[in-house]
C-alpha cells in the first residue's frame, strides 16, 4: 500500500509522537491523549529504538485505545534521532490536522478540541497554536521555569520569531493543516539531523502561512532532570550542536526558496550571532571578533561596537587577565 496517496480523513487529528527510552515517562503521555474531549484521534507513536521496556508499555495501551474508538499504531526503527522517528511515522497519518507532542509532556484534556475548533471556524488559517506551561516531571507541581520565550502573542508572521527565538517551538502547542504541510513535503519526509524536528516541522510552515495564537495553556512541558535536552554537553558536541543547526537552516533555507538578498543575510546574521556566542563561552576571542567583524558588515546595529566598547569586553570576559597578564608577569621574572 502506498501510504503516500491515503486520503485525509475530515476532523481527525493525528498525533505523531517520537519516543526514546520512555518506559517509565510515556504512560503520562499516552493517557492524557485517552483523556481528549475531542472524538476522532489517531496516535502514530514512533520507537527510535528503545533499549528499555517502551515497546512493551506502548503495547499495554492497545485495548485502551481500542475502547476509547482512538486509532493507534506502533512504528519501530533503530536509533538514530526524533527526526527519523518521526519520518517513520508521516507516512501513516490521515488526520486533517496533525500535532507532533513529545513522549514526556502532557495534553490537557481539551488541547487538541479547543484547536481543532478554532481551525474549523477559521479556515483562512492553516494552523494555530496555543500556550504551554512547565512541571516537575517528579512532583507534578508547576515550575516558573520557562526556556522560551512568549514573544508577542498577536503576531501571525512567526517564521523570524521562531528562528531567531523571539517567540516558542514548543512542539506539542502546534497544530496544523496536514494537507498544506504534505504541500511542503510532498515525499512525507523532513530533514533528519540529530537537533532538532520542531524547526524542520515549523519553520517552512510559517514561512509560507500565519499561524494565529489561542492565549490559553493547553500543554504542558515536563521538566525532567537529566533528560537528553537538559544534559550537559561538552565542548565538542556543543560545537557539532552548533553545526548542525546551521546546516539545518541552509537545508530549511532551501526548502523555502529564500533567495532575497535581505532574508540571506539575516540568516547569515543568525549564523554569525551563534558563532559569537559560542566562541566567547570558551574563550575563543578570534573566533568571537571574527563574528562581530561580520555582524557589522551586515549591518547589525546591536553588535556595532567602538574602541571603547572593545575594551571593556576584554576585561568583562577576563581576556587581558588570562591572556596578557600572564604574558607580562613572565616577561617582568626574566628582567
Amino acid at each position: 500500500m502506498n501510504h503516500k496517496e491515503n486520503i485525509l480523513c475530515a476532523g481527525l487529528v493525528s498525533i505523531v509522537t517520537p519516543v526514546y527510552n520512555g518506559e517509565f515517562h510515556l504512560p503520562a503521555m499516552l493517557d492524557s491523549v485517552l483523556a481528549q474531549t475531542y472524538p476522532k484521534i489517531e496516535l502514530i507513536l514512533c520507537d527510535d529504538g528503545s533499549g528499555d521496556g517502551t515497546v512493551a508499555v506502548a503495547e499495554s495501551y492497545r485495548e485502551k485505545f481500542d475502547n476509547r474508538g482512538y486509532g493507534y499504531r506502533i512504528v519501530r526503527g533503530e536509533h538514530r534521532n526524533a527526526s527519523a522517528a518521526i519520518n517513520r511515522g508521516l507516512p501513516y497519518v490521515r488526520g486533517e490536522f496533525l500535532i507532533w507532542p513529545d513522549s514526556d509532556d502532557i495534553l490537557d484534556p481539551e488541547s487538541v478540541q479547543k484547536r481543532v475548533v478554532f481551525l474549523q471556524k477559521h479556515r483562512e488559517y492553516h494552523c494555530v497554536r496555543s500556550l504551554s506551561c512547565y512541571f516537575d516531571a517528579a512532583t507534578g507541581e508547576i515550575s516558573d521555569i520557562r526556556d522560551e520565550k512568549q514573544g508577542d502573542l498577536s503576531k501571525e508572521d512567526l517564521f523570524w520569531d521562531i528562528l531567531e527565538f523571539r517567540t516558542f517551538v514548543c512542539c506539542g502547542c502546534y497544530m496544523l493543516n496536514t494537507r498544506s504541510f504534505f504541500e511542503i513535503y510532498p515525499e512525507r519526509h523532513i530533514p533528519e539531523y540529530d537537533v532538532g524536528q520542531n524547526f524542520q516541522m515549523l519553520l517552512p510552515f510559517m514561512f509560507h502561512h500565519k499561524c494565529p495564537t489561542i492565549p490559553e495553556v493547553l500543554y504542558r512541558v515536563a521538566l525532567r532532570e537529566g533528560s537528553h535536552s537538559r544534559r550537559k554537553l561538552t565542548q565538542a558536541e556543543e560545537e557539532k550542536k552548533y553545526q548542525d543547526y546551521e546546516d539545518l537552516v541552509d537545508d530549511i533555507a532551501r526548502i523555502c526558496h529564500i533567495e532575497d538578498q535581505q532574508s540571506k543575510e539575516r540568516l547569515l546574521c543568525w549564523k554569525e550571532k551563534r558563532r559569537y556566542s559560542i566562541s566567547l563561552k570558551y574563550g575563543q576571542i578570534r573566533q568571537a571578533f571574527a563574528a562581530m567583524r561580520k555582524l557589522n558588515k551586515y549591518g547589525d546595529e546591536k553588535m556595532r561596537m567602538t574602541l571603547k566598547d572593545i575594551i571593556w569586553w576584554l576585561f568583562a570576559n577576563s581576556w587581558i587577565t588570562e591572556k596578557i597578564y600572564p604574558i607580562y608577569r613572565k616577561m617582568f621574572k626574566k628582567i
